[in-house]
């Protein structure tokens, strides 16, 4: 099959930071070859998240020039030399997490390659790994979510923060979720988020919070906006509560003087998946729970749109625009 693989490809590259304009979709960049435990995968479906934004604006530092994206799923075309394959072979349809998505081939470290269960209709484990295994090992790892726990999910009708609805409601959270609009209320709703509050138009965000709660205030916080909520989910957040800050949707958190969190023992944490997902063991344990998840309990992998490849400055465009509810894939 390696043989039918071409020399060139189609594909986005950014040789430096800024706006949508650094996006160069070309149709002439050389496909890359598998090295030392590496799969060749054809990909099918891409995955745009909110952190391709911070590699290409230079909020997060990357070397250049770069092929941006992190995750796809397709068809392992060719294996590496050498190296652990995991019992890949071509022709097995996957999903991966790595680099270099924006492509139409990507050669990625089988490590971070998975078997997408053929229970998966095509496109889902694409819509679903990077987002899906964000909001898995937050509520696992980041702060252990207990049948009957308040918490609060900022951006609850974005991409991670749908999947955290649904994934509360399986475990049997209680959710209160805040978002700008009527429309994006009513699909977080749907999403498992029995309470919501517009942040742009509630006066009083905490007495709100507390009202909900009953006085008390919520276990853990979710928080994928950054520097506009921060201040508040330290008011909010219980007594030896949680604040989980995993975005910078808003702008980054300001400097923190630690001797805060004393008044009521809070926890804050800046996760990142990739440290939660480190080892093959971690990796594989989560796919699999997530895949079981979509399965067992039909979680709505919701898709918002799906681009051609070489719409890609419009994804940018709408993702940063706050356009979007649910996932964005781009077709190679």
């Amino acid at each position: 099959m390696a043989t039918s693989v071409p020399k060139t490809m189609s594909g986005v590259l950014v040789e430096k930071t800024g706006g949508i304009e650094v996006l160069q979709y070309k149709t002439d960049l050389p496909v890359p070859t598998p090295k030392e435990g590496q799969v060749l995968v054809k990909n099918d479906f891409i995955g745009v998240n909110y952190i391709d934004t911070y590699f290409r604006t230079g909020l997060y530092p990357s070397p250049k020039p770069e092929i941006l994206g992190r995750e796809a799923e397709g068809t392992i075309v060719s294996l590496g030399p050498s190296g652990d394959m995991y019992g890949f072979k071509p022709g097995d349809r996957v999903v991966w997490m790595a680099g270099g998505a924006y492509a139409e081939y990507t050669a990625v470290p089988a490590v971070k390659t998975h078997i997408v269960p053929s229970s998966i209709e095509p496109g889902i484990a694409a819509a679903s790994i990077l987002q899906g295994l964000t909001a898995l090992t937050l509520i696992r790892e980041a702060y252990l979510v207990q049948k009957g726990d308040w918490v609060l999910v900022h951006a609850a009708a974005g991409g991670v923060g749908l999947w955290l609805c649904q994934l509360l409601k399986a475990v049997g959270a209680r959710v209160i979720g805040t978002a700008s609009t009527s429309e994006k209320i009513e699909l977080a709703k749907k999403n498992g988020a029995e309470f919501m509050i517009n942040y742009k138009e509630e006066k009083d965000f905490v007495g709100k919070v507390k009202g909900i709660t009953g006085g008390e205030g919520v276990a853990v916080v979710f928080d994928s906006t950054g520097k506009d909520q921060f201040e508040n989910d330290l008011v909010v957040v219980v007594r030896k509560g949680t604040v989980v800050s995993y975005g910078n949707s808003s702008g980054a958190v300001p400097p923190l003087a630690i001797s805060r969190l004393s008044a009521k023992n809070i926890k804050v944490l800046r996760p990142t998946l990739f440290n939660y997902i480190y080892t093959r063991e971690e990796f594989e344990k989560y796919t699999a729970e997530l895949f079981d998840f979509i399965t067992k309990d039909k979680l709505n992998v919701r898709i918002h749109h799906t681009y051609p490849l070489k719409d890609i400055a419009k994804a940018h465009t709408d993702l940063e625009g706050r356009a979007t509810t649910g996932k964005l894939l781009l077709k190679p």
